[in-house]
């Protein structure tokens, strides 16, 4: 059997490894199993999102063989397995033969690299990030030095297209402008290209040593607490950091004013247009975040049939199938409604996303995804596409960006009630208090509805 080969590099992956040394955290990775109230959970950490039909058949299998059954697309485009039993060791080495990790074992932590799901696909993208997002994956996971970077920390390259999670904060982000008839890569520290201006840019050629240099950066002036950039921004102005950086960097008027355009969140569920003629993506959201290992094989055995063998996560929780011809999209939309998942932004369940609940983690002090069920079929006007948030504990795990709307669970079926207020830190304005579910429904159902995102 030829080795796998990772999608988004075109190069073969490493099939074993040998454990690198665990380092602590919080978070689950491939070789670190975080223990959870329904089992361990491991995170695989896919390339920017993309594995092909034989990967997905190999996590639903893994599911099956190691763990509950249970799989989690995240809001970073990667999945993860719940319930994972006495054999982490079987599941961990089922996964490498797949080619289902990084290419240098002690780099799995830092893959955090984030691209549009329609990357290279989108008709609205001025550039193509895949050639230069590979590049940075290799950067992160083979340079000894930027082993040391959180497992939180995070970057995301963005190529202008329409179909981009513009609200996730990162600790460094690239978004592309046309200055002078060239383009260029403005980027942000510590925030997100939905809302910050950038505070400068370099040359689109530029964008791989701008990058190499700010982790750089980074790693020389950040002290034992501070992790991530915000913390190191706390301590040092944005100017100071940036006059360390050994690029000619670019700070008039025209990159300091520019705005990243905005799009419709709803657009990635159905069908999605590609510049490609006569081929679209096909999108379907899993519901609450979840897929079984039956749906996970059935899209998987989709895209192999009829697309080009190659699924993308999102950050909405949902995959895209591209390169689907035009005449087939009905057939792949069908097939997607029939295995249960969601394919219309209509839907209820479309509008809700929740964390694992109190089944799961002994944190939560709520069933949030029961809850979920519940609320989002009570509602009678229309939610947008990930517009309410349930939130078992303050961690917020389930989203990286504040919601619309976010209930905070108090205690089991009870929540506060939050309004996203951009003046606002945290949640947002309260809007209630120790509510029963058909409070907060009832409030929801009398305040218009809109997405600001």
């Amino acid at each position: 059997m030829p080795s796998p080969i990772s999608r988004l590099t075109g190069e073969p992956l490493n099939q074993s490894q040998p454990a690198p040394a665990i380092r602590p955290s919080a978070c689950p990775g491939l070789w670190r199993i975080v223990q959870a109230r329904d089992g361990g959970i491991s995170r695989i950490k896919l390339d920017a999102g993309h594995l092909d039909a034989d990967q997905a058949e190999a996590v639903a299998e893994a599911a099956e063989r190691f763990a509950g059954g249970v799989i989690e697309v995240t809001n970073r485009s990667n999945l993860q397995i719940r319930g994972v039993g006495n054999d982490p060791q079987g599941l961990i080495a089922h996964l490498l033969a797949a080619g289902l990790g990084p290419r240098v074992a002690a780099g799995d932590d830092v893959r955090n690299l984030m691209l549009s799901p329609a990357a290279g696909l989108d008709p609205a993208l001025l550039f193509d990030t895949r050639a230069l997002g590979a590049q940075i994956l290799d950067l992160l996971q083979t340079t000894p030095r930027f082993h040391a970077l959180s497992a939180k920390f995070a970057v995301q390259l963005d190529g202008g297209e329409d179909l981009a999670m513009l609200w996730h904060p990162h600790d460094l982000w690239l978004s592309p402008l046309r200055l002078d008839g060239e383009l260029w890569l403005g980027f942000g520290l510590a925030g997100c290209p939905g809302q910050d201006a950038p505070v400068a840019a370099v040359p689109l050629a530029a964008g791989l040593a701008l990058v190499r240099a700010v982790l750089e950066r980074f790693l020389d002036l950040a002290d034992a607490g501070q992790s991530r950039m915000r913390q190191l921004l706390e301590a040092l102005s944005t100017d100071a950091f940036l006059a360390g950086l050994p690029l000619a960097l670019r700070r008039d008027a025209a990159v300091l004013d520019w705005r990243r355009p905005r799009r419709d969140l709803a657009r990635h569920l159905g069908v999605y247009p590609q510049q490609q003629a006569e081929r679209v993506a096909v999108g379907a959201m899993a519901p609450l975040g979840r897929l079984s290992a039956a749906q996970l094989r059935g899209v998987g055995g989709l895209a192999r049939e009829l697309g080009d063998g190659s699924l993308r996560m999102t950050p909405w929780q949902s995959v895209l199938l591209p390169n689907i011809a035009v005449g087939r999209a009905e057939r792949v939309l069908a097939a997607l409604l029939h295995l249960g998942l969601i394919t219309d932004a209509a839907e209820p369940l479309a509008g809700v996303v929740a964390c694992t609940g109190s089944a799961g983690c002994a944190k939560a002090l709520a069933d949030t995804k029961g809850d979920a069920l519940q609320l989002a079929f009570s509602l009678r006007q229309p939610v947008p596409v990930a517009g309410i948030h349930l939130s078992g504990c303050g961690r917020s795990c389930a989203m990286a960006h504040t919601a619309p709307v976010t209930l905070l669970a108090v205690g089991p079926g009870r929540y506060d009630l939050y309004f996203h207020d951009p003046a606002l830190p945290g949640p947002g304005a309260v809007a209630g208090r120790n509510l029963t579910l058909e409070e907060a429904g009832a409030t929801l159902d009398a305040r218009p509805r809109s997405n600001p995102r």
